[in-house]
């Protein structure tokens, strides 16, 4: 089945579609394209929002996935089903949460059948709602005899260990904390605008971290409490940023700070999980932060580090295959959470069906 999983993640930079065939257990990936949001459309998102536009950006958002799918097809050629994350606006992992991106935009742009709204059955069923990319993670990398910890650094970043010749229930996973959204927002502040990120890491590298502000930071019940656990912008949105801000440290400083952060947090996270030798498999935007990387690789130094390129999936693409392979399996009726990795009660089929 060919499908075209659709993603836009916490940091706002854009939507990505990546077209994927799917035949068994065999995963391919013809084609990816990123499409960054519109400027205004990213300043709204970031808000406030209040009722009025949040339905205004539901229907824009539809029109804007709908657009870039299109774009995919006509580059890579026809799908038969289309998985779309939607773009989070809340949530609150156990509780609620919220993504919008109007299926039903997409579904009549485009004449494609349209699974959405991947997160609401599992937290109906007791879960976080998230992460519920573990279960392609324990499709893509499950391993014979190797442990292997898959981890995406995205807007907040998460792992998923793999223990050898797992078996569905021994996998385990959760949010560490921040990935690059707080980052990216101090970069775009360094720099007037003109980046949305560290490129490279050159801002971190060339600065100094501030040891005390990161030791109160890492003070945060959150990094240490055992999973399933989940965040988001509620945890690490403009408050966090501004807290950040004003610790009296240079915004270089706080950046390096933000890094050494991010980095300190999943280290403690591999810790939790980790038993032994492991493959570390690295995926989302932050792979291209060398600093991130080399602090990263510092802090767990017994283990070996690959991006998701070196088993085929291309590191950028990884979100986005993810619910193309969630919504084929949503279209065959099978449940694709993992309870062990969302604390959800049972297994679930997960997302709604705009045909």
């Amino acid at each position: 089945m060919r499908v075209a999983g659709v993603m836009s993640g916490t940091s706002l930079d854009g939507i990505d579609v990546a077209i994927v065939e799917i035949r068994g257990r065999r995963i391919e990936t013809p084609g990816f394209l990123s499409t960054p949001y519109p400027a205004s459309i990213r300043q709204a998102l970031l808000g406030p929002l209040d009722a009025a536009a949040i339905s205004r950006l539901n229907f824009e958002l539809g029109e804007l996935y709908a657009r870039a799918v299109l774009r995919a097809v006509r580059r890579f050629g026809s799908v038969e089903l289309i998985g779309c994350h939607g773009q989070t606006i809340y949530h609150e992992g156990g509780r609620h949460t919220l993504q919008i991106g109007e299926a039903a935009v997409i579904a009549e742009r485009t004449g494609i059948p349209v699974v959405s709204n991947f997160r609401t059955r599992d937290i109906a069923a007791g879960g976080q709602g998230a992460p519920l990319v573990p279960y392609v993670d324990y499709l893509l990398f499950r391993h014979q005899t190797r442990a292997r910890i898959a981890l995406n650094i995205g807007g907040i970043a998460n792992l998923t260990w793999i223990p050898p010749s797992a078996a569905p229930e021994d996998v385990v996973a959760f949010d560490t904390g921040p990935g690059n959204m707080v980052i990216d927002a101090l970069a775009s502040e360094h720099t007037r605008g003109a980046q949305n990120y560290d490129r490279d890491g050159r801002i971190a590298a060339s600065a100094k971290i501030d040891r005390r502000l990161l030791g109160e930071l890492l003070e945060d019940r959150y990094y240490r409490r055992p999973p399933p656990k989940s965040a988001g912008r509620e945890q690490y949105g403009a408050a966090f940023v501004t807290r950040l801000k004003q610790s009296g440290s240079s915004l270089p400083d706080v950046i390096a700070t933000a890094t050494g952060l991010t980095a300190a947090t999943i280290a403690y996270g591999i810790a939790a999980v980790s038993v032994g030798a492991a493959d570390l498999i690295v995926s989302g935007g932050g792979v291209h932060n060398r600093q991130l990387m080399a602090e990263i690789s510092a802090l767990v130094p017994s283990t070996k580090i690959y991006t998701s390129a070196e088993f085929g999936i291309d590191p950028d693409a990884k979100e986005a295959v993810a619910f193309a392979v969630l919504a084929c399996e949503t279209w065959r009726r099978r449940p694709s959470n993992l309870p062990s990795a969302t604390g959800a009660r049972r297994a679930v089929l997960l997302g709604s069906i705009t045909p």
